[in-house]
């Protein structure tokens, strides 16, 4: 009997032994073919935003932007991961509606938080679209003078002169006069010149006229132009205006003073100041 009885338990042992192995194994298999399954569908989405990445920057640039460009490349980045976490989370059985019943209730919270990055999202479409700015444009805006380096969805960031940078919110530009020096491939200059009241008017105006001559970034399409302005305190104000490309505003307003300073010296045609007289007792 005890015999009997020893043959039944290992019989037993020997059954459960078995059965757990083939759940071990089926638990090991289950899990590899599962692990195998996320990271292909994680490939495949990657392929996917990589391949939309890749069509997007074929795109020609004559109809398609450099600022565009990057708008899409941001949106293609911010659907791949939000595909991404979509996924993971359904792996773990929670279900997209109720984090969007979670979103709904935590938005009305955070909502009147959130109208400043609205706001800047919208104005950033607009100023896409009306294609106003774009890289490497040197624009004046609210007192801040820079070169524009990126152009995001909610703020442009620019570099001054003096090499810092500045991020300018995409709604202050919508809001805001703003001034794109880089927007025509070239600009006119205005140099104010006072002459004394003595003077010649003819002749300085003459004078006045053969400086854009000695100014070698000057253009001469549009042809450089001299006008009076005003009577002023000291002296007759004169304008000289002068054409010049974008790239050359520093040395044409330098060789524009030059060349004033020098025509004027050679007529003889004083520039008033202010004088201090003394006289002896």
């Amino acid at each position: 009997m005890l015999k009997e009885l020893s043959i039944i338990k290992k019989d037993f042992i020997d059954f459960v032994s078995r059965t757990w192995d083939k759940i071990n194994d089926y638990i090991t298999v289950h899990y590899l073919f599962v692990g195998i399954s996320v990271l292909l569908v994680l490939f495949i989405y990657y392929i996917i935003y990589r391949l939309v990445r890749k069509g997007i920057r074929r795109v020609n640039d004559e109809k398609l932007s450099k600022e565009r460009k990057e708008i899409l490349y941001r949106l293609a980045r911010y659907a791949f991961y939000f595909a991404v976490v979509v996924y993971i989370l359904g792996l773990f059985g929670i279900k997209l509606s109720a984090i969007w019943g979670a979103a709904g209730i935590a938005g009305v919270a955070i909502g009147f938080a959130a109208q400043t990055s609205v706001s800047n999202l919208i104005s950033g479409i607009f100023i896409v679209s009306e294609k106003s700015i774009k890289l490497g444009d040197t624009i004046i805006i609210n007192g801040v003078t820079g070169v524009v380096d990126t152009i995001s969805l909610l703020s442009i960031r620019v570099h001054t002169h003096d090499n810092q940078m500045v991020r300018i919110p995409n709604s202050s530009i919508i809001n805001s006069l703003l001034t794109n020096n880089s927007y025509n491939s070239y600009r006119r200059y205005l140099l104010n010149v006072s002459v004394a009241y003595e003077a010649d008017l003819e002749l300085a105006v003459e004078t006045l006229k053969k400086a854009p001559a000695l100014c070698p970034t000057a253009r001469t399409d549009p042809a450089p132009n001299v006008w009076i302005d005003s009577f002023g305190e000291s002296g007759i104000n004169l304008i000289l205006a002068i054409w010049f490309d974008n790239s050359d505003f520093l040395a044409v307003k330098t060789e524009a003073f030059i060349a004033v300073k020098k025509v004027f010296d050679q007529a003889k045609i004083e520039i008033p100041y202010n004088k201090v007289v003394v006289h002896n007792a």
